[in-house]
């Protein structure tokens, strides 16, 4: 503490209120940074304030000093920008905002400014700030607005309510309010939020009386003399508007889980909801007897709303969290298709996958009928992704299952059963969907692989006997069974595709959200030129059916197109990437085996391949499922204890019922 004292005699040496601006504040950044020292405790923190409290209230010389300084700080600097705008985004759209905060990161700040927020964030930039201004007691707090206080009009911060003189700080505080107030009306206003708002609550037209209700409470604050029991009366009427603007915005939350969730629109939403806690933030300064606490508590939330603001994580987490829920949602109405629960569904589903392995056959087919134009890699890659997205459309439209899609979707819809977790009878009954829907997964896998390669092997023979040559030649067949060996780089490249599945499913509900949110069925159905075009029964038939499959057709063709270029892409970095999708696998696999003739079956690269095989289809669903279930476990918001007791019940029913996992009952 010696050490601290020596240090804090040198900077209250270099106080200097004549100083330019620029020095000033780099005087007061060297203020607070000698405060939190190195960040031990809040705890040492305090014992600085002390310490300088001490030292400044010891010299009548330095306390003048310090007030001068404080004049001249607060008129060179405006406070109003801090109180109402700081922790907020200048604009209202998201992607902006997401700039912005890139370009604080990249781009240094200056002391050299006279907008307080600009400085604010360099004085008391991270959380640490937060911890140890909340530590300060009402004695301390006391201490520091007696020190800032002067004979001007501005006064302590512990002025009572019902003082003569309005202090201007109370002036600069309402300016805020009236700031915030004017943005919440402007994003009430707004048509994107207006167009959303419940009819019924909207009727008051609490936006439309706002700002008359706060130039009450204006006059009331300031008028002279002050009669108690109408500003009283005064702030309530603008705090219950207040409060009917935020209940009237909350509507809209209603209307987006019915149709469709804009990520620009949450982030609005977001914003509106934080201007309204500001104000009531900045009221209980105005309106408190002893302000200087809620002053205290004001300046500590500035602080973490400027770290939060800072964050570009914590900018895409608060605002998709409701995109993403809205995503699994979606997702979960299509994969309670692919989920069996009885011995006629796990037929269906055998099946389902049965033909989509004999329809792969095809796709394998024609693969290797791309590669062999010699194209380059990307126009080769692309070929490949189109002919995979026709693939796997004309599967969902035939109604046929690709297994490895199945996870994806199936995640969300077992996550959903979630949301009533509490009681062991619901713990249970979530175990037997889990056996339910590994069960599935296990038909399809199978259904799927074990037709595609007799299939494959068939469609190979009859190109050999159309041609007079095998598929494949034999370096293209050995090179065919080295790349899908086990000894490889398979496992990876399983997981990856993996990856790529999730992602195509997140792609499919983003897809059908925001073809709801754009009301695209409607506009279909209804849109006079459509229906010039195509006919009403026609147009209506259309929008039925793009309503049904939209979801399908975005996640079946953004996977095929994934699929096919993303090697091509990697190429083009030198990363070496590939894909291995296990019926597409267990096809190329067939084909070159076909191709090489029984002498095949002695070949050590045919069976690390076939060995690959449980790998690959392994890792494409435990992946997936993986990435969508953590996706639906967070937008449904289930607790760790939760969990636990999640991986209790289903490693029970492993060791208790192991056949359940494969077998129907």
């Amino acid at each position: 503490m010696a050490a601290a004292s020596r240090d804090l005699q040198g900077l209250l040496a270099g106080l200097d209120p004549t100083a330019d601006v620029a020095q000033r504040h780099i005087w007061l950044i060297d203020l607070f940074d000698w405060l939190r020292g190195d960040r031990a405790s809040p705890q040492a923190a305090m014992g600085r304030v002390q310490l300088l409290l001490d030292a400044i209230e010891a010299r009548p010389e330095l306390r003048e000093r310090l007030r001068a300084w404080w004049r001249a700080f607060t008129r060179a600097v405006d406070l109003t920008t801090l109180l109402a705008d700081y922790g907020f985004a200048p604009r209202t759209a998201f992607a902006s905002e997401l700039a912005e905060r890139l370009r604080r990161k990249i781009l240094p700040g200056t002391p050299e400014t006279t907008d307080a927020s600009d400085l604010f964030r360099m004085v008391l930039p991270g959380v640490f700030d937060a911890g140890w201004i909340a530590l300060l007691d009402d004695t301390q707090l006391a201490r520091i607005g007696a020190l800032l206080a002067d004979a001007s009009p501005d006064g302590p911060l512990g002025d009572p309510i019902d003082a003569d003189a309005a202090p201007r700080w109370r002036h600069t505080v309402m300016d805020a309010v009236t700031y915030c107030a004017s943005q919440v009306v402007a994003a009430g206003f707004s048509p994107e939020l207006r167009l959303r708002m419940s009819a019924e609550l909207g009727a008051a037209r609490p936006f439309h009386s706002l700002m008359a209700d706060l130039d009450h409470l204006r006059e009331q604050m300031f008028v002279q003399p002050r009669d108690a029991q109408a500003l009283q009366a005064a702030f309530v009427a603008f705090r219950d508007r207040l409060e009917a603007c935020r209940a009237v915005t909350s509507s809209v939350y209603t209307h987006l889980e019915d149709n469709g969730i804009s990520v620009g629109l949450v982030f609005r939403l977001r914003q509106l909801r934080e201007r309204v806690l500001r104000i009531r933030e900045l009221l209980d300064c105005l309106m408190s007897p002893t302000p200087a606490p809620s002053v205290a508590r004001l300046v500590g939330k500035l602080v973490l709303a400027g770290g939060e603001r800072n964050s570009i994580r914590a900018l895409i987490a608060s605002n998709s969290s409701m995109l993403a829920a809205k995503v699994t949602e979606r997702s979960a109405e299509t994969g309670e298709h692919y989920i069996t629960r009885d011995r006629a569904s796990y037929a269906q589903m055998v099946k389902k996958a049965a033909g989509g392995g004999a329809l792969t056959a095809l796709t394998v087919l024609l693969k290797f009928s791309i590669y062999a134009l010699g194209l380059s890699a990307f126009w080769s890659g692309l070929g490949a992704g189109l002919m995979y997205a026709a693939s796997f459309v004309a599967i969902q439209l035939l109604h046929l299952t690709l297994a490895t899609k199945q996870p994806a979707m199936t995640a969300p819809a077992l996550a959903a059963r979630l949301r009533d977790i509490k009681s062991d009878g619901a713990v249970g009954d979530f175990v037997d969907e889990v056996a339910n829907l590994v069960r599935s997964q296990v038909a399809a896998v199978l259904g799927n692989v074990l037709v595609v390669v007799p299939a494959m092997l068939a469609v190979a023979l009859l190109v050999q006997a159309a041609r007079g040559r095998p598929l494949l030649d034999a370096a293209h067949a050995a090179a065919t069974l080295d790349s899908l060996s086990l000894l490889g780089p398979t496992a990876l490249y399983a997981a990856i595709t993996g990856i790529l599945l999730f992602s195509a499913s997140i792609i499919a509900g983003w897809t059908e959200n925001a073809f709801v949110l754009h009301r695209l069925d409607s506009a279909m159905r209804y849109n006079p030129r459509i229906g010039a075009f195509l006919g009403a029964a026609r147009a209506r038939r259309w929008a039925d059916f793009m309503r049904t499959h939209i979801s399908g057709f975005a996640s079946n063709i953004s996977l095929g197109l994934m699929l096919g270029l993303l090697p091509a892409f990697a190429g083009f970095f030198g990363l070496g990437l590939d894909v291995r999708h296990v019926t597409l696998s267990a096809g190329q696999i067939a084909a070159a085996a076909a191709s090489t003739g029984l002498a095949v079956l002695q070949q050590p690269a045919l069976w690390w391949a076939v060995a690959a095989i449980p790998v690959i289809g392994a890792l494409n669903v435990s992946v997936s499922f993986y990435f969508a279930f953590r996706l639906a476990l967070r937008a449904h918001s289930v607790s760790l204890g939760d969990r636990a007791r999640i991986r209790s019940a289903i490693w029970a029913r492993w060791r208790s019922r192991p056949v359940s996992f494969f077998l129907p009952a």
